[in-house]
């Protein structure tokens, strides 16, 4: 059983062929129309497609104003790619430790990593569920900080009300195909400050303004479009984003009491007011169960799994070049470690659900305790 299926059909295949056959494929008016329809889906007064959420966090951070040398706040606990956008715009990433029922960034510890070189603050909504924006926002506000969201799993998920995304200075999905909806490889940028979004429309597309006959190049812009190939899977993927975002919320609470009754097995958290996508279903695993044990016992079942995501200090790139040392992180330390990503998407059946729960049951009781 694999970790994640894209729910695609025939009306994905008719917009690629459509797009083919009309002789346009790069970015044009299926772009614009995804563009629009992300707008509508989410209330963001702009939105810009890119050609992934790496290269939207990047362009973002460089349309906020963030210079080699400066400082960027973000969790411990996540894909590489979070602090890659960082690191490619020369800037640090400032790694702060991760509240241990959410995975995300513990807004208790923010104050203390912000300096005088901060310029941004870049929370991650983990597997799909918002980060505590209030807290997060208070401290920005307060310090004059912009907040970037790493937004790449949680499109369509919601933090009192408002959608993921449209709770900071800017918002960044990802398209990739174990995302919420997927384009096959694409990103897209939201934001409701009008200044931002027409800086990172000449960005996009090597710092050109289109004039009554050609292009000028304003300033010196990158080529992080979005084909109009991928936006028309995309458009179509849209069509049934409540259908997907619904299903996997029904995948997760079916399999949520399946595994509850599991000893050492810690079921996902979804705290009040907020509405997760479950883009991952991520348990965590008592300490003392040798989770990798629990993978490779998983995969003799024919079940696939892997961890959470990355403890990004533990990493031999980012241990070489900032020697953090475990205890600062003690949380992301231990998430991973021992957090487990198991299947979930909504074509799962039951008996698809009833499969995974029992042989996360037996690799957990034949896996040795430390």
């Amino acid at each position: 059983m694999r970790l994640n299926v894209p729910l695609t059909g025939a009306p994905e295949v008719d917009a690629v062929r459509e797009v083919i056959e009309s002789g346009y494929l790069t970015q044009g008016a299926k772009t614009a129309a995804f563009e629009d329809s992300i707008r509508a889906y989410t209330s963001a007064r702009h939105a810009a497609a890119v050609s992934s959420a790496t290269t939207g966090l990047h362009l973002a951070l460089v349309a906020l104003g963030v210079q080699p040398g400066d400082e960027v706040v973000i969790p411990g606990f996540s894909f590489p790619a979070t602090a890659n956008a960082v690191i490619q715009q020369g800037a640090i990433p400032v790694f702060v430790d991760i509240d241990a029922a959410t995975f995300n960034l513990d807004p208790a510890l923010l104050e203390a990593a912000i300096t005088d070189r901060t310029r941004a603050i870049m929370p991650v909504h983990a597997f799909g569920l918002c980060a505590d924006m209030d807290a997060i926002t208070a401290v920005a506000e307060r310090r004059g900080l912009p907040v970037l969201e790493d937004a790449a799993c949680a499109l369509g998920g919601t933090y009192d009300g408002r959608h993921a995304g449209t709770l900071g200075t800017a918002g960044v999905y990802s398209f990739h195909p174990r995302k919420i909806i997927t384009t096959a490889e694409g990103g897209m940028i939201t934001t409701d400050d009008d200044t931002l979004a027409a800086r990172i429309s000449v960005l996009r597309a090597h710092g050109a303004v289109r004039g009554e006959l050609f292009m000028e190049f304003v300033d010196a812009g990158f080529n992080y479009r979005l084909s109009d190939v991928h936006s028309a899977i995309g458009l179509a993927q849209m069509t049934r984003i409540d259908e997907i975002v619904s299903g996997r919320r029904r995948a997760a609470a079916a399999l949520t009491s399946r595994v509850a009754g599991i000893a050492g097995v810690q079921a996902p958290t979804e705290p009040a007011g907020t509405a997760h996508t479950f883009q991952s279903y991520v348990v965590r695993l008592d300490d003392d169960i040798d989770r990798d044990e629990v993978i490779r016992r998983m995969r003799t079942r024919d079940v696939e799994t892997t961890l959470g995501t990355y403890g990004m200090h533990l990493q031999p790139y980012f241990r070489e070049r900032f020697a953090i040392p475990d205890a600062a992180l003690p949380e992301t330390t231990r998430a991973h470690h021992q957090a487990l990503t198991l299947p979930l998407y909504p074509q799962l059946t039951d008996d698809d659900l009833d499969t995974v729960a029992e042989a996360l049951r037996l690799s957990v009781w034949e896996s040795p305790r430390r």
